[in-house]
């Protein structure tokens, strides 16, 4: 338990920031929209490059991408299709990304810095990239799908440069190339404000609302697929790989966990505002998975990831 509250206090610079976010909304007419042009085509595809491009790489380690992304199209996919039948309007496209995906970067990535150390945050950084390539795949493809045709989707998700980020730098990782020294201060810059306009986005999402939860039928099923079906796939990866396969060590394994606890994307808001596809409702649910996660994580780390 002692673990678990100091975790909590170490989170608190992070809801800080969403505060920062809803006053610069509020009183400043700070652009949302603007700033998640700024995360989806720059921001995030650096933070992306950067660390595929520090992580040891190994067959299995580049393999682990492809599993946080399935296990992401699985909760995401099954949740949208439970949408459709209890959701009206738009709100169901964005439930893939709401349920299937997390905020394993802006939220995540720092926690794991407090979990694992420098040492085992690129293996962390590499196992939440799957989530990041649903999100910018698969994820907003079918946000898209509530807008946009077919075509004009895959056109759409053929200019987000996340997927090619991810290429290039496992490319030139296995040929033994590195990223020069003196650019390592950029990247480090590049990775605060990842996180910093990541939550601050929130907040700039929700300045207008007059309710956090809205259709609270959707709150609802995001806060089950987030909060309760990925953990379960990932603690069901956990055992089946353990007892059998045996791919993986506890190091993937707690990267694995972590990812599955995140509270919702900030991303959802990020491309719900870009769509605008229900930006508000992508808002309020993200911003109150957020407070949730701020007893939850905690809560869920001294149970499971606590020696």
């Amino acid at each position: 338990m002692a673990a678990a509250l100091a975790l909590f206090y170490k989170l608190i610079p992070l809801y800080i920031t969403v505060v920062m976010g809803w006053v610069a909304g509020r009183y400043l007419e700070a652009s949302g929209r603007h700033i998640a042009g700024i995360m989806l085509y720059m921001i995030t595809p650096s933070v992306v490059f950067y660390g595929t491009m520090k992580a040891p790489l190994s067959p299995e380690v580049i393999a682990l991408p492809l599993l946080t992304f399935g296990l992401s199209t699985l909760v995401g996919v099954v949740h949208m299709l439970l949408a459709r039948h209890w959701l009206r309007g738009p709100g169901a496209n964005i439930m893939p990304l709401a349920a299937g995906t997390g905020n394993t970067g802006y939220f995540g990535i720092p926690v794991a810095l407090l979990l694992f150390g420098e040492a085992g945050v690129g293996l962390y950084i590499v196992a939440m990239l799957g989530t990041t390539l649903f999100e910018t795949s698969v994820g907003f493809y079918l946000a898209a799908r509530g807008r946009y045709g077919v075509v004009d989707c895959l056109r759409r998700v053929a200019r987000l440069p996340s997927l090619y980020a991810f290429t290039l730098g496992v490319v030139l990782n296995l040929s033994g190339a590195s990223i020069p020294d003196v650019f390592a201060p950029l990247f480090d810059n590049l990775r605060g404000a990842y996180s910093i306009f990541g939550m601050m986005i929130i907040g700039m999402g929700i300045s207008s609302m007059r309710g956090l939860a809205g259709d609270i039928r959707f709150t609802g099923l995001a806060f089950f697929g987030k909060f309760v079906a990925w953990p379960l796939a990932a603690l069901a990866f956990w055992w089946l790989d353990s007892q059998f396969l045996q791919l993986y060590g506890p190091a993937v394994y707690k990267a694995l966990f972590l990812i599955s606890i995140t509270p919702i994307a900030a991303n959802t808001v990020v491309i719900a505002t870009l769509l605008d596809t229900s930006p508000r409702q992508a808002a309020g649910t993200t911003l109150l998975s957020t407070l949730f996660a701020l007893a939850y994580i905690p809560l869920m780390v001294s149970l499971v990831l606590s020696p």
